[in-house]
């Protein structure tokens, strides 16, 4: 019963379902089976409960945040900046990808929005200098999964929730795989331009002068990691507080650039609610799905198996590490996150 729900589960994903909805269906599969309790009290009392908590509301906040940056132009200045300061690398623009990628996960917290916002920005100057087009996007997918270390990311958010763990904790132990990873991508765009100098484009020349002045253009994102992430730490605010104030923070900088009319603050709102829509469903969809595994058993006989295994420390590491790598490939990080901490 259990592999052919999970062949249910990889079967709906490839046929281009949201996975959000891909989960609830299972779960709907599921729940009649193995759980004593009726479906319609099980989806009304777990759609409650996965949804009350006050932390979370720190989600549509720092979703604000991104929407705010992004419709007042931020993000173009922000990509221009990084591409004067980091086109002379091999690979020009693709470190100016990961460059962007990085500072604007510190600021909306989304590793969607920001593979979005970049790529806006970015994709466009792939025929125009003359890029190798799967480098140069897959520079932009990997620089987009930035935000799901690097604070503020919503996705540490929800871990927070769901294992009772310290969210400004999770963001200090975040901090410096996130710029890790983003130095070892920038590393691996090198080595691959430098083997393959045509894949590298055209050179974008910058005098000291243009790079100097365009500092500038880098202050409000850093300010506003500053004012988030500082709040935090200082202990001034908790993480909702802290995603408000960036809020705020991001309204009057769109102010002071004369970019805050009510025609780009409606299209904020209405991107928020749209984002904040999908990934509740699909913390909904998984917290159901979740249930339902549990009333079947699984979790805790995959949990005394692998407890009966033995294995040391480092070994389970790597198992977990390959576990997720391979789950990586069919599940959104939310919905895997949210069903293998059970397990994990």
């Amino acid at each position: 019963m259990i592999a052919t729900a999970l062949i249910l589960l990889l079967v709906l994903i490839g046929l281009s379902i949201p996975v959000g909805a891909a989960l609830g269906v299972l779960g709907l599969t599921l729940d009649p089976l193995f759980s004593m309790l009726p479906l319609s009290r099980a989806i009304g009392e777990l759609s409650w409960s996965s949804n009350n908590e006050f932390l979370l509301v720190a989600i549509p906040l720092f979703i604000m945040l991104g929407e705010v940056l992004l419709r007042a132009g931020f993000a173009e200045r922000m990509y221009g900046a990084m591409s004067l300061w980091l086109s002379w690398l091999p690979g020009g623009l693709m470190h100016a990808n990961i460059g962007a990628s990085t500072l604007f996960s510190a600021t909306s917290g989304s590793s969607v929005a920001t593979a979005a916002t970049v790529g806006t920005v970015a994709i466009p100057q792939i025929r125009k200098y003359g890029y190798n087009e799967p480098l140069f996007l897959g520079s932009l997918a990997a620089g987009g999964t930035l935000g799901i270390l690097i604070p503020p990311s919503i996705n540490l958010v929800i871990y927070g929730v769901l294992t009772n763990s310290s969210v400004p904790k999770l963001y200090l132990a975040g901090i410096i795989p996130g710029f890790a990873m983003a130095a070892l991508f920038m590393l691996t765009v090198v080595i691959a331009c430098v083997a393959k100098p045509s894949w590298g484009g055209k050179k974008i020349q910058a005098s000291w002068g243009q790079r100097m002045a365009s500092l500038v253009h880098l202050a409000p994102p850093l300010g506003i990691f500053l004012l988030v992430v500082g709040s935090i730490y200082a202990g001034l605010a908790t993480p909702t507080e802290a995603a408000a104030l960036g809020v705020l923070g991001a309204l009057v900088l769109a102010a002071w650039y004369r970019r805050l009319t009510w025609n780009m603050l409606r299209e904020a709102v209405e991107g928020t609610m749209r984002s904040t829509a999908m990934i509740m469903l699909i913390v909904i969809a998984a917290s159901f799905l979740n249930f339902v595994m549990s009333a079947t058993g699984l979790t805790d006989a995959l949990t005394q198996s692998i407890t009966g295994l033995g294995l040391s420390p480092g070994w389970m590491l790597l198992i977990v590490v390959v576990f997720y790598l391979v789950l990586g490939c069919f599940m959104e990080t939310l919905s895997m996150m949210i069903t293998t901490i059970p397990i994990v």
